[in-house]
C-alpha cells in the first residue's frame, strides 16, 4: 500500500527536479516583462538578473525593460534559449504556449496566475516541460526587491 505522504513526496521531488533542470541554463526570456517595477513581469525579469542569468524581455508593446531591448514575439527568441517564464493573463499564456511549441522551446515556467485550463496537457502534447500551478520563480530564487 502506498501512503499519501509518499505520493506527495514523489510529486514534490519531481517538481523540485523540474525546477532544478529549468534553472540549469544561462539564457532565459520573460513573457510579460514590464517596464513597471511594481509588476510581477518586471520582478521576475530582475530576479533572473539578480541570479546572474542572461535574460531577454518579451513584450510586444515595449522597447526595453531595465535597459534591455525587448523581443516582440516568441519566434524572435534565440535558438539557444534555455527557458521561458510566462507572466501574462491566461488567454495570452495560451497563445504563448502555442508559439513556444512552434518555436521548439522545450521549457516553460508558467508563473502563478498565468495558467489556463489544460495547460499541462497542452504542454505535454507539444513536448514542452512545464512548471505550473504552484512554484513561483521569485520565491525559489529568493528575489529581493531592494530597489
Amino acid at each position: 500500500m502506498v501512503h499519501a505522504a509518499s505520493l506527495v513526496q514523489n510529486v514534490e521531488m519531481e517538481a523540485k527536479e523540474m525546477i532544478e533542470e529549468f534553472l540549469d541554463g544561462d539564457l532565459y526570456a520573460v513573457a510579460g516583462a514590464s517596464m513597471d517595477r511594481g509588476k510581477y513581469g518586471n520582478k521576475v525579469f530582475r530576479c533572473y538578473q539578480q541570479a546572474g542569468k542572461q535574460v531577454i524581455p518579451l513584450n510586444p508593446r515595449a522597447e526595453e525593460v531595465e535597459g534591455v531591448a525587448c523581443v516582440r514575439d516568441v519566434s524572435a527568441l534565440p535558438d539557444d534559449l534555455h527557458g521561458l517564464s510566462v507572466i501574462t493573463p491566461p488567454r495570452v499564456t495560451e497563445a504563448i504556449v502555442e508559439e513556444a511549441g512552434r518555436a521548439g522551446i522545450k521549457r516553460l515556467w508558467i508563473q502563478p496566475g498565468a495558467e489556463f485550463e489544460g495547460v499541462s496537457e497542452r504542454c505535454e502534447e507539444l513536448g514542452i516541460h512545464c512548471i505550473w500551478g504552484g512554484a513561483c520563480l521569485l520565491v525559489v530564487l529568493g528575489f529581493t526587491d531592494a530597489d
